[in-house]
């Protein structure tokens, strides 16, 4: 089996540094865009064959080292009865915003709520037999409840923040609501076969790191401490956080994701040395010349050579727009690199 992403996120030795990719099945694929034009993205997150489709297609194309299941992170809110739609971003019809609101709030087992995620990942892992590992992922508290409560996604979330100051209990109560709710549904995907689970953070950047502590870092902690009993690898990415890498660090998760805004020299400078790194290649290099490409691929890859545990990946999601040779080239750039100081790296 291909286990080097795997190998990486446990900081064992690795014949060459891996290489996946976020959002890699989406919309700057050809083959995902003729596949959204016969259903909705909703329907073809709750389809499971679908899904499936659509979490392999990016390795039908290019060697990568882990798929990632296609899915969105507010899908497991369907838990919860909040009635959401896409067009094209996600629209939530009542905001969450009072502590009656929150109150109300009961989440139903993941399995019971979103049976079609755990019935993907079987047939993803059965479809890509030793090619790759799967990633299962959610979103992190404080992320999701800045979309509960805005009621859409929205630059600043100004409405969350709004809510910490205002009535930060009534915060902590729907951050708590959602930390249970997402731990158990990382483990329906790990028990259904996700081999290892990344948690999104990608709005905790708009906090400082007193918030940052208080009004996300513990219920990411208690999610990571949830599942560890299922032995498989936990990543915590945090999108635009440069000023959270060291809390971040203490998330207790296996691999940190890193956002493109630190070189990873830096970031390895700042955290344990036991804990695995993953980026962070800025996705807008994708739209340079493929000299350009190699050089900055190549140069995060130097920067952390010699440091076990490292995953190469973007800093944030693909773009829709990015080319596919882009892609290749930078996937390519990794492979070759050299095997000596990848097997540290």
């Amino acid at each position: 089996m291909n286990d080097r992403f795997l190998r990486a996120c446990r900081r064992e030795t690795v014949d060459r540094t891996p290489v996946w990719i976020m959002r890699q099945a989406g919309r700057y694929l050809p083959e995902y865009r003729d596949l959204r034009k016969r259903v909705d993205f909703l329907d073809l997150c709750r389809t499971p064959d679908l899904a499936a489709e659509a979490t392999l297609q990016p390795l039908q194309r290019f060697p990568l080292d882990a798929a990632i299941l296609f899915s969105d992170i507010l899908l497991p809110l369907d838990a919860f009865g909040i009635p959401m739609t896409f067009s094209p971003g996600p629209k939530i019809a009542e905001p969450v915003r009072t502590r009656a609101q929150v109150d109300s709030l009961v989440a139903r087992p993941a399995a019971e709520a979103v049976p079609f995620v755990a019935e993907a990942i079987r047939m993803v892992r059965r479809d890509l037999g030793d090619r790759a590992p799967l990633i299962g992922f959610c979103g992190a508290p404080f992320t999701l409840a800045a979309y509960l409560v805005q009621g859409e996604g929205k630059e600043g979330f100004g409405a969350v923040k709004q809510l910490m100051f205002r009535e930060p209990a009534t915060l902590e109560a729907l951050l708590e609501k959602l930390s249970v709710a997402m731990s158990d549904y990382l483990r329906l995907q790990i028990q259904a076969g996700a081999q290892a689970v990344q948690i999104f953070d990608s709005w905790a950047g708009i906090l400082g790191l007193a918030d940052y502590e208080r009004f996300a870092l513990p219920f990411v902690k208690s999610i990571v401490a949830s599942v560890r009993d299922l032995n498989v690898p936990v990543i915590y990415f945090v999108n635009g956080g440069p000023h959270l890498i060291e809390a971040a660090s203490r998330a207790g998760s296996d691999v940190l994701g890193v956002c493109w805004r630190t070189p990873l020299d830096q970031v390895a400078a700042r955290v344990r040395p036991t804990l695995a790194l993953q980026g962070n290649l800025d996705p807008h290099v994708l739209f340079a010349d493929a000299a350009v490409i190699r050089g900055r691929v190549s140069g995060i890859l130097d920067s952390v050579a010699g440091r076990p545990g490292h995953i190469m990946n973007l800093g944030h999601g693909i773009l829709p727009e990015t080319p596919i040779e882009s892609v290749k080239t930078m996937i390519e750039t990794v492979q070759a690199y050299p095997v000596m100081s990848a097997a540290h790296a």
